[in-house]
Order: C-alpha cells, then structure tokens, then sequence
C-alpha cells in the first residue's frame, strides 16, 4: 500500500521507451519502493487516502548516478597540470597528511552537494572511508564506497587492502542496503602482482564489485606496455583485475578497438568523466564506440579538485559538446543517449539496474523533481517539437534541483537540504583546511614533489 504519491506536470520514467508522461505519478510504499507509475488522475483514484505531494511546475525523473566522484578539500588549489604530474604535486601529498576526520568533512560536504544538485547515487573513492560511511548514513544518499587502495613500497601511504576489508565487514549493505562498500584501487600501477590476485578474491569472497582507473592518459597506456608488453585493459583481464562479480574502470580514455571488446564481452562497466578529463587535458573517450559496442557507460564528475564541481547536469552537457567536438560532428551524442548515461546505463553500469536508474514500479524510489518554470527549460515542447530531454542536457543546472529523494526518502525539498546542517557542514570545512594544506605544505618542503612512478622497475 503507498504512503505517499508524487504528482508532477513531467514524468520522465527513462524506461526501456523512455517513457514521458503529462501529469504523471509515481505512488510509492513504505519500504521506499515504487509501487505504481501512471496517469496522477488515476493514482489519485486508486489511493484516495494516500496523501499527495504536488510538484506544480516540475519534472520527476530518476535521481542522477554519479558513477566515479573522489570527495575532498582541494577545489581550486590544484591547477593547471596533466593528470600524472598533477597526482604528484598537488594529490599524493595530500593523501600522506590527510587525516579520518578530514576525510569525513570532505565527505559531508561533497555528498551535500551532489544531492542538492541531483545525485541520489555516488561512487567515492576516497580515504579513512569509516567516516564517509556515516556521512552517507547521516545525509541520506545511496554510496558505493571504494577505498583508495595502494600496496606496493612506493605508495605506503593510501588505504590497504585489510582496511578495504575491514570497511567491507562493517557497511557493506549499511543504512538499510544504501551504503555499498566496493574493493578499490588507485591505480594497477599502485599495487603489486600479490595485491591484485588478494583484491579479486576479496571482492569475490564478499560478493562485491572492483574498481579503479584505466587508461586515462597516454602516459598510462605507454607506462603499461613498457611494464608489461601489453595495454592496459589487457593487462587487468590477464591479471584477473577482471574477475570481480562487478567491475567499473573509471575514464577510459585511450582505448583500442581490441580493449573495447575486451570491456564488452566481459560485462565491464566504465564510467566517462568528460569535465576532469579536458581539465587535465587527458582526452575524449570513445563514448560512441563503447554505446555501439554495448558497454554500460555512465557518466562521472570525478573529484571537487579536478572539475571543480559535483554538477552531473553539467556534466550531461560536457559529455555531449566534447563529443561532438572530438569527433566534428553535431549529432554524435544525442541528447537521449545522455540522459541514459547520467541514469539507466550508470545503474547498469554498476549492477544496480534492477534498483535503480528509472522510475518503474518495484524499484526504489530514487528521484528528483527539476524546477521547469524558469527560463533555462523555457520553452517546454511536446509532440514533434519535444524538447525537453535537449533543456535537460543542454540547459539545466544542478541549481535548478527542487526536490531529491532517495528511498524514498526527501532528502533536499524546496532546493534546501533537509537531512543535514548545510551551514555547519560549509562552517567545518572551512576550518578544516587550513591546517591540512599547512601539514601538506610541511612535508612537501622537507620531501619535494617525487616522481615515483617514473622511478618504479618494471617488476612492479
């Protein structure tokens, strides 16, 4: 039986047929599980005694899926670097000196804003992940949560894989099913053969997905064939990196066409982060190439330090323009492909697709309502003039958010967060940082800016 019905002037279902209804209603249970999808008159008849929650002048659609999001403290003070350089001067000294309750701020801050802007769903990568478990809990969102994994003697100083374990046993399946806990790592270049055959088992023994980054600079491909003769997506199949129930490689750049059959004849999952990747001027992906191929592509914001915002709609509109850019040609991309992106393919991309992504009975009752009287979704067309999955790439803004729910559960109403203290959260971090760049600062001075990397064998 519902507890509650929502009734917007739009309903975008984002089923198979990607579905749009006049008046639409989504009644929902108890459980915070969609029960019924349909015409708001009907519902409304069905349920008489079910309260309602009019949304005049709003779309509902399914919550965004933020597939790849780092949290952090850094935005706006690392800039101006290609992605290598970039880790070493600004990123991985910060990971040497950043503490749990840092970690935990940063954490707070970057899930309130992504469910302000619309991200009901968010996969972090992130340190001392304890803390983000309970911001996660605290705030309301629904986190796939990846430790920075690194065992190998060059990069002592991010999570291991007993701590990975260790936040496994203690949040997998948390805050009522919201909180997943993933098996992570940096990078294949952070571990050792030892650690990779240890993270599959784990992530196999615990029934839980893998993922890390792959293929986002050349440096990356070149560093991977003079190591191991071969590229990367090859290297992580023959090392069994692609072994794990789910797998999800982040950005993706510098793909062959061998590699893009090796991702979609194993079911692997990328996530396209096309904001941080023109940032760091690491390249276009493939994105075309991957869809045809039938690869689940969902789109990623990345880290607050390299994009510099949590945005998905922004990220919508990046993904397309670059694109159509890379590639000379306005239609590649569509809008529709996007939308699907930013929903029902990040879900699947993840393995959540029978959960989340649309807005269809029996799933969960992650959604968002998108302010639609204001200039930005002006005009708002039907029949052969439809416009509105173009405004909702092209023109929308995480701002124009009203309402976020997420199990059903209203998280963000009237574009104000309602599950935490926004001000004291903006008031924490603030006072959190400087001491964190001081200690940063600090061992830089007495360490330098190390190119480890560069300086590894290659019997990593």
């Amino acid at each position: 039986m519902p507890v509650l019905i929502l009734h917007a002037d739009h309903l975008l279902t984002m089923d198979a047929n990607n579905t749009i209804l006049t008046d639409g209603a989504a009644a929902i249970d108890a459980n915070g599980r969609i029960v019924v999808v349909g015409d708001a008159a009907t519902l409304k008849a069905q349920f008489p005694q079910v309260p309602v929650k009019r949304l005049k002048d709003r779309l509902l659609m399914p919550g965004l899926i933020n597939t790849h999001a780092h949290s952090g403290l850094l935005r706006g003070t690392a800039e101006g670097l290609p992605v290598w350089d970039w880790l070493q001067q600004f990123i991985d000294p910060m990971h040497r000196v950043v503490t749990p309750q840092e970690a935990e701020i940063a954490s707070r801050l970057c899930y309130a804003e992504a469910l302000l802007s619309g991200t009901t769903t968010v996969v972090d990568m992130w340190r001392h992940m304890h803390g983000s478990a309970q911001a996660a809990a605290d705030l309301g969102i629904r986190a796939v949560l990846v430790p920075y994994v690194a065992e190998h003697p060059d990069h002592d100083y991010f999570e291991t894989l007993n701590s990975n374990e260790a936040l496994i046993q203690q949040w997998h399946g948390g805050a009522d099913g919201r909180i997943q806990v993933w098996v992570g790592m940096e990078h294949m270049f952070y571990a050792t053969p030892k650690a990779w055959k240890r993270a599959i088992e784990i992530s196999r023994h615990y029934g839980v997905g893998f993922h890390t980054h792959s293929n986002e600079s050349r440096f990356d491909v070149e560093e991977t064939q003079r190591r191991y003769g071969m590229r990367p997506i090859q290297a992580l199949e023959k090392f069994g990196l692609l072994d794990a129930p789910n797998v999800l490689l982040a950005h993706c750049v510098w793909l062959s066409d061998e590699e893009i059959a090796i991702l979609a004849r194993r079911k692997v999952g990328v996530a396209h982060n096309p904001v941080s990747n023109m940032k760091l001027a690491s390249g276009a992906a493939p994105v075309e190439a991957l869809l045809a191929a039938g690869v689940a592509v969902g789109l990623g914001t990345d880290g607050e330090k390299e994009n510099n915002n949590l945005d998905m709609f922004e990220e919508m509109k990046t993904a397309s323009l670059l694109a159509k850019l890379s590639k000379l040609d306005a239609a590649a991309l569509d809008a529709w492909s996007v939308c699907r992106m930013a929903t029902i393919d990040g879900a699947r991309a993840l393995g959540f697709d029978s959960q989340v992504g649309s807005i269809e009975a029996g799933k969960m009752a992650d959604m968002i309502a998108v302010r639609t009287h204001t200039p930005r979704m002006t005009p708002l067309l039907g029949g052969s003039h439809g416009n509105l999955h173009h405004n909702l790439v092209h023109a929308v803004q995480g701002g124009d958010v009203d309402m976020t729910m997420v199990a059903g559960r209203i998280v963000v109403d009237g574009g104000q967060l309602c599950s935490g203290d926004l001000a004291a959260i903006i008031t924490r971090a603030n006072h959190a940082v400087p001491d964190l760049f001081r200690r940063r600062a600090d061992w830089m001075r007495e360490h330098g800016s190390v190119n480890a990397l560069h300086t590894q064998s290659s019997a990593t």
